[in-house]
């Protein structure tokens, strides 16, 4: 592979997918609009490369654009070339991939690529949920384009080369791209639109790959599987049991952990590991424990993806309330409304861990049990309560002066109502157990669960 900074359409596609793998289809398409002098400029393949392959044996559908076709713009045969590729992968039950890289559309070509532009909204839109879409943004992807992007699941971008906007930096009113640059990686990773950033397209490709193995094919597949070299029994051994990420690669298969949205409210961890050679959604609660309203959007769209591919859910719960500040309040109830709805609304086997103290409704939305979470877990010595203890004899005691009045009220309270014990008894925490044992827990909890079948009530859908 050239390390130039722009490869060819087909290069990149040939060098994401298995060698001597892929299948060229449409290569003879092209434009049929000779408006404006188009009949004088060759557009092979209308300016997009299309076909299909395998990724370490997985099928995919793969188109990539041609920046030296036409600028990449889209047109009406570049189009109908990726609504066909969207068709039979449909069809087929097979993910696609898009490798964005357009100056926009063709202007030439007018209320055709307006057409063209919205009949892949469409495929996209039907293909939601039923099949994984996945976008590659390796240059420029703006306006209209970008819309392609936020419909797909996962999109990828480069840090230095990759360009994604609605808005150009510098038609933003008071900005300026040296100023802000809303249309880099970075700015888009830290924003929650992409959910891989990476170093350079040999990263970014290699990254696509790894996360098509993780994936089932369609919506009907069950979810992907390699055969476990880890041990099931072996014992969690978490360095750090108040930082997420350690408590995840401590649970996964040989500790491997993809996270997706990293860089995106990062008091919430969502990622992809391995549990006995299957694949599981994690959620964890990380840092200061505070639910915000970025942490609960990346955690809602999370779930819908799991749930809409069969993926199993494993929370680890450690929230002590909601942050508080004048921004976040604007948005907090909705977005917690929308995570609540959706934990609620899964069907695909739901474990939650309380591995720390966790208050109030915060916890309810953490995929309790109280909303549908079929199994339930607690590390010894949290609390489950609405409040820390301390508060709660405060209030209770609100006339007592004595303070040793209320530290035994205190104590009494942690004891009887705040304890994971309490909670086991009244059945809403289904084991207590110790934090080494997480792992073979797990995933006897995902055997078990593995059948699991769950008719909901008839209706068109919901309204959250």
């Amino acid at each position: 592979m050239s390390n130039n900074k722009h490869w060819s359409a087909k290069e990149r596609i040939e060098y994401l997918l298995d060698e001597n793998s892929f299948v060229e289809i449409g290569a003879l398409v092209t434009k049929r609009n000779t408006d404006f002098n188009l009949s004088h400029s060759d557009a092979l393949s209308d300016g997009v490369v299309t076909g299909y392959g395998v990724i370490d044996c997985n099928p995919v559908y793969v188109y990539s654009q041609d920046i030296s076709v036409l600028n990449g713009t889209i047109g009406e045969m570049h189009a109908k070339k990726i609504a066909s590729l969207y068709e039979m992968a449909i069809k087929v039950g097979a993910p696609v991939i898009g490798i964005l890289d357009c100056g926009g559309l063709r202007l030439e070509e007018a209320t055709d690529a307006l057409a063209a532009l919205g009949s892949i909204y469409t495929k996209q839109i039907k293909a939601s949920g039923v099949i994984p879409q996945i976008t590659a943004v390796v240059g420029n992807c703006g306006g209209g384009e970008a819309i392609i992007s936020s419909l797909s699941d996962f999109t990828f971008m480069t840090k230095e080369d990759s360009k994604l906007f609605v808005n150009s930096p510098n038609t933003i009113k008071g900005n300026h791209e040296s100023k802000v640059n809303t249309a880099s990686g970075q700015f888009k990773a830290e924003s929650g639109n992409v959910d891989f950033l990476c170093e350079d397209e040999e990263d970014l490709f290699a990254k696509v790959r790894e996360l098509v193995t993780l994936l089932p094919t369609n919506n009907e597949d069950d979810a992907s599987y390699e055969e476990c070299t880890d041990d099931i029994n072996r014992a969690s051994n978490i360095e750090n049991e108040a930082d997420a990420l350690s408590v995840l690669q401590a649970v996964a298969d040989n500790g491997h952990v993809v996270e997706i949205k990293k860089e995106f409210a990062r008091n919430m961890v969502t990622a992809f590991i391995r549990l006995n050679g299957s694949t599981v959604g994690v959620i964890a609660n990380n840092d200061n424990n505070k639910l915000t309203a970025n942490a609960c959007c990346k955690a809602e769209r999370f779930v819908k993806i799991c749930d809409a591919f069969n993926i199993p859910l494993v929370t680890f719960t450690s929230v002590t309330g909601f942050k508080s500040c004048i921004n976040g309040e604007k948005r907090i109830g909705y977005n917690v409304a929308k995570l609540t709805y959706a934990f609620g609304d899964a069907t695909v086997p739901k474990v939650n861990v309380v591995v720390g103290n966790s208050y109030g409704s915060a916890y309810v939305a953490m995929n309790s049990k109280h909303i549908g979470a079929d199994m339930e877990f607690a590390w010894p010595d949290v609390e489950i309560s609405t409040m820390e203890a301390t508060m709660a004899a405060k209030i209770m005691c609100a006339n007592e002066k004595d303070a040793a009045v209320i530290d035994e009220k205190a104590e009494a309270y942690a004891k009887l109502q705040a304890s994971s014990e309490s909670a086991a008894k009244r059945g809403y925490v289904d084991g207590i157990i110790s934090p080494e044992a997480t792992r073979k827990n797990l995933i006897y909890a995902l055997e078990m669960l593995f059948t699991k079948r769950e008719d909901k009530i008839s209706k068109k859908h919901g309204t959250i």
